[in-house]
This record gives structure tokens, C-alpha cells and sequence, in this order.
């Protein structure tokens, strides 16, 4: 990767996926591609036919391609059919990565994290070297001027061999097969890109305090989208902190010669409520994922539950419910210990976890979740509904000089929060959501609130996480709350598609693996039902509307 950097290199075609990991790592690199005058076009690809599109658009002037958080989980070579001298870096957390990615070094360079296991199949497992076999069938045949019986002995001796070879042959590819099926049966994600760049550009000396910013951004987003496991999130966040000490140690002296333009980041344990700093203490807790679910905030009775949580507190109403910057100055000097406090009575025991905050002089302070949902937020932004538009828009939000476009996000994202919560609270009302057996299943019918923003994957994989997390709640079947979550919502009304998404099981041990798209996959094929796998992550598929029953029986049968 650190020859991508060379000022001889001629340009790089980027490619970036939709996701703020994704935004960060290009915002990363784009500050070490100008480090070194290393000339670049940015191409933003929302799925497969994007990336091909891009691929075919650009190779005669492009030799050298970095992807980022798209390319990994697909054979490259096989689907884009490059030139020998094409040379792609791929940095994506999607797993597993496609084997021949994995083996093919020359195309093919992976900027993966040392310690991330892969767990790839041993090279011998899969490939198999065609050639000695068919030198030694030939070989036999060339013995013409034997005597007869002699011949005859000895081509059955090479039938015997040639049967035995067959067999042999026969079972390593059975068992290729298998190996291949585990390997590749989970969808799950390793270390966010955007920390993966940082770290490169760390050994390379190049590293800022905006770049480690936007690493955070990036791990925060596997938090908030729940790609990752709480304890990778926590392994992850202590190898960023020893960078937060180092770029924002300062004496006591140098404290008071801050400058107003400068950008502080600082570790912090801090409450798990969506936006409550940009937000009413109330409007956050009734649209946080965590506070909703835990005090089923759906019913009247959870309702009657949040004001014995406030009054707990003694938080007086009207202060709660006007702006937080608004509020009381001695109120917020301890509120997260009141808040924590009540919580534990409430049974909401982790209503604190570990996260940054950045100051960008003496006027805005953020936290890294804020900043996620923002940029999420734009990525999906329909008024504009132009994918590349929303992208660099998205992607301007990220800079400190842009602070009006990250308020226009917080905007959007409260807007987005409080539409999901509004459908997970008439799904769970309604009974929307039916167990079909191996599986949760709702589908959001076309004249629902809201529901053009189920349109796009993001924001329909945050409602469907939500969902399941406040139906595991709601229920009283002991079964139902270990099944995974099917959501179907209307895509493209012309076209006539819906958008299908699947979720593993919300339990507290769950790895995050996701057995879904494999599934979808098959489903499909077994009922020739009219799929579109455009998506990066393969758990998200689109589907024609009159083949949903047909694809969901099929999908039943394969799960029972």
C-alpha cells in the first residue's frame, strides 16, 4: 500500500462504498493522497452494478484501483474480467473474503489487520494442480510396443490407478465443497476500514488528529449499525485511545494558549442516548434504541415507566423537555451520574458506555455517535434523492469546516429516529411481526408512515435492529426471542420491488454472523423468484414484489 503513496505513481481511481466507515477511510486517504500529490478520482458505488459500471468506465485510464469497503466478498477477477497489469487494493470489512481474492497476490493486494483471523482455508484444501494428473494418464499410453499380455497386465494396473485417481479426486472435491460451505456459510465484518487507513498512515508518519477523528467515526459506526461485537468494539476503542493520548496530551501551561480554530478529542464514558446534546433529554430517550426497548416506550404503561424514571431522578419536566444546552447548568454538571443511578433501579445497568468526543474550539463538542448519524442520515437523504450528491455531502459533513452541513444531518437523523420508533411502536402494536417458523417476519405495506425511508438499506437495517430488539422485549413466547428477523419494505413502486433484509438473533452472546445471505441466495434459486444481490453485504437483497410469497415459503423450508 505505501507504493499507492509514491509521488511517481501515476493516478488512482477510488472507489468507495455507502457507509460512514466507508466515508471515513476515503477521508483518510484523501489527506494522505494530497500529503504526497498522489492525483485521484473518487468514484461512489452504492452495489455491485455501480462498481462494474465504474470499473468499465475507467480502466483504460486507470491501472491502479483502491476499493474500500466493497470488492472483498466477491471474486474481483472473475467479475470484472481486468487487465493483467490492473492492480486493485482492497480494504473491506465485509467477511468472509472471496478465497481467490485471498489467494491471488499479484492482482489482488488485501489491506487487512495483522491480528484479524480470516480463518481461510489452508491453499491445498481448495486448489488442486491439474497438471500432474493428466501427464501421468499420458504417460501410460505411449507404452505401444509391449508384448500383448504383458499389456494387458499393465493397462489394468493404470485402469486400477486411473479409478483409484478418480475417487481420490471425487473426494477432495466433496470435501472442498464442505470446507468452502463453512467457510463462506456467515456474513460478519472485521476491523473498520477507517482504522485500518489510520493505522497505515500512522506507520507511516503521517498520522493527524483529524485523520484519528475520523477512525473513531468509523468504529463508532460498527457500533451504532451493530457490525460488531461488544467486545471487539471495546478491544478496538483501547487500541484507538493510546492515539487519542498521543495527539491530545497537553500541560496545564499550553491549556490556556488554545487557539479557537483547534480540535481537542477526549475519551469518554458517556450516556447511550441518540443525540441528546443536540436534542430534549426526553426526545432523545424516547427515540434512543436502548431506552425505548428497555422501558417499552411503545406502550402506555412503558410511557408511565419513563416519568417514574424522570421523577427518580428528580429531574423537574420543563427541564427535560426544552434543549439541552438550554437546560440548567448545576442540572447537567451531574446528570450522567443521576441518569446512571436511576438507570441501575430501572434495570438499565450499561446505560453508559465507552466513547469519544471531539471540541472543535471552544464553541462545538460532538460525540462520534452524533457524528455517525449525521453522515448516515445524508447518505440517505431522500429530498435530494441523488446517491452521488448525498455522498458528497455526506462526505463534507465529516470536515470540521463544514459544521452546517453536520447541523442539516442531526436535523435529518432526528427526523429518521423518530420515524423508526414510530413504526417499531405500530409493528409491535399491530402485531406486524409473525413467526413463521425458523424465523421472524414483517413487511411494511406500501400507504405506511414513512416508509419511503425504508428504501434504503441503512436506515431499514436500523429500523429491523430496533424491531427485533423491542419484540424480544414484548413477547412472551420464549421461542420467538432467540429468532433472527426477516423485513420486507416497498422499494421501487414502478418497478414493482420490495427491499429484503435479514438480521441474526438479538441474544447477548450473538457473534454478529449472519447466515441470511447465503440463504436469500439459495431461496431464490430453488423458486427462480426474480432477486436482484446487488448489495456489498449480501444479507440485503431487492426482490419483485408477486415472487414475495413464493421466495418466502422457499426460504421457510430451507430454514426448518
Amino acid at each position: 500500500m505505501l507504493e499507492l503513496t509514491d509521488q511517481s505513481m501515476r493516478r488512482v481511481l477510488l472507489l468507495v462504498a455507502s457507509d460512514v466507515d466507508a466515508l471515513c477511510a476515503c477521508k483518510i486517504l484523501q489527506a494522505l493522497f494530497q500529503c504526497d500529490h498522489v492525483q485521484y478520482t473518487l468514484v461512489p458505488v452504492a452495489g455491485w452494478q455501480d462498481l462494474e459500471t465504474a470499473f468499465l468506465e475507467h480502466k483504460e485510464q486507470f491501472k491502479y484501483l483502491v476499493l474500500i469497503n466493497c470488492g472483498a466478498n466477491l471474486d474481483l477477477l472473475e467479475t470484472l474480467q481486468p487487465d493483467e497489469d490492473t492492480i486493485f487494493y482492497i480494504c473491506d470489512t465485509h467477511r468472509p473474503i472471496d478465497i481467490v481474492n485471498v489467494y491471488n497476490d499479484t492482482q489482488v493486494k488485501l489491506l487487512i489487520k495483522q491480528d484479524d483471523d480470516l480463518g481461510v482455508p489452508a491453499y491445498d484444501d481448495l486448489f488442486r494442480d491439474e497438471e500432474d494428473e493428466n501427464s501421468e494418464d499420458s504417460g501410460n499410453e505411449s507404452e505401444g510396443s509391449e508384448p500383448s499380455e504383458k499389456r494387458r497386465r499393465f493397462d489394468e494396473a493404470a485402469l486400477e490407478r486411473r479409478i483409484d485417481r478418480r475417487r481420490q479426486r471425487r473426494e477432495w472435491e466433496e470435501r472442498r465443497r464442505e470446507i468452502l460451505f463453512e467457510y463462506e456459510q456467515y456474513e460478519y465484518h472485521g476491523t473498520s476500514s477507517a482504522m485500518v487507513i489510520f493505522e497505515l498512515a500512522w506507520i507511516m508518519s503521517k498520522d493527524s488528529n483529524d485523520m484519528l477523528w475520523w477512525a473513531i467515526v468509523g468504529l463508532t459506526d460498527q457500533w451504532v449499525h451493530d457490525k460488531i461485537t461488544h467486545i471487539k468494539y471495546v478491544t478496538d476503542v483501547g487500541i484507538v485511545q493510546r492515539h487519542v493520548s498521543r495527539h491530545n496530551h497537553r500541560n496545564e501551561d499550553e491549556e490556556n494558549t488554545l487557539s479557537i480554530d483547534c480540535m481537542r478529542i477526549s475519551f469518554d464514558y458517556d450516556l447511550r442516548l441518540a443525540l441528546y446534546q443536540h436534542w430534549s433529554l426526553y426526545e432523545s430517550m424516547c427515540n434512543s434504541s436502548y431506552t425505548y426497548s428497555n422501558l417499552k416506550l411503545w406502550s402506555i404503561q412503558g410511557l408511565k415507566r419513563l416519568q417514574e424514571f424522570l421523577a427518580d431522578m428528580g429531574l423537574p419536566l420543563k427541564e427535560v423537555r426544552q434543549k439541552f444546552n438550554s437546560m440548567d447548568m448545576s442540572l447537567k454538571e451531574n446528570l450522567q451520574e443521576m441518569i446512571e443511578e436511576s438507570a441501575n433501579k430501572f434495570g438499565m445497568k450499561d446505560i453508559r458506555m465507552q466513547t469519544f468526543s471531539v471540541h472543535f474550539g471552544f464553541k462545538n463538542k460532538f460525540l462520534a455517535s452524533d457524528v455517525v448519524y449525521s453522515a448516515a442520515s445524508l447518505l440517505e437523504n431522500l429530498e435530494k434523492d441523488n446517491g452521488n450528491e448525498n455522498f458528497i455531502e455526506a462526505l463534507d459533513s465529516l470536515s470540521r469546516s463544514n459544521p452546517d452541513k453536520l447541523q442539516q444531518g442531526l436535523e435529518l437523523a432526528k427526523q429518521q429516529l423518530r420515524a423508526i420508533h414510530q413504526t417499531v411502536a405500530s409493528c409491535i402494536c399491530t402485531n406486524l411481526i409473525v413467526s413463521q417458523g425458523p424465523f421472524l417476519y414483517c413487511y411494511l405495506q406500501e400507504g405506511t408512515p414513512d416508509v419511503k425511508i425504508y428504501s434504503k438499506p441503512i436506515c431499514l437495517k436500523l429500523l429491523c435492529k430496533h424491531l427485533l430488539k423491542c419484540f424480544v422485549r414484548s413477547t412472551k413466547n420464549k421461542r420467538c426471542k432467540v429468532l433472527p428477523l426477516v423485513i420486507a419494505a416497498p422499494m421501487d413502486l414502478e418497478k414493482g420491488t420490495v427491499i429484503v433484509i435479514g438480521i441474526p438473533p438479538e441474544t447477548e452472546s450473538s457473534d454478529k454472523k449472519n447466515f441470511f445471505g447465503k440463504a436469500f441466495e439459495k431461496a431464490a434459486e430453488n423458486t427462480s423468484s426474480r432477486t436482484l444481490h446487488d448489495h456489498f453485504d449480501t444479507s440485503i437483497i431487492e426482490l419483485k414484489t408477486e415472487d414475495r410469497s413464493k421466495f418466502l415459503d422457499a426460504l421457510i423450508s430451507l430454514l426448518s
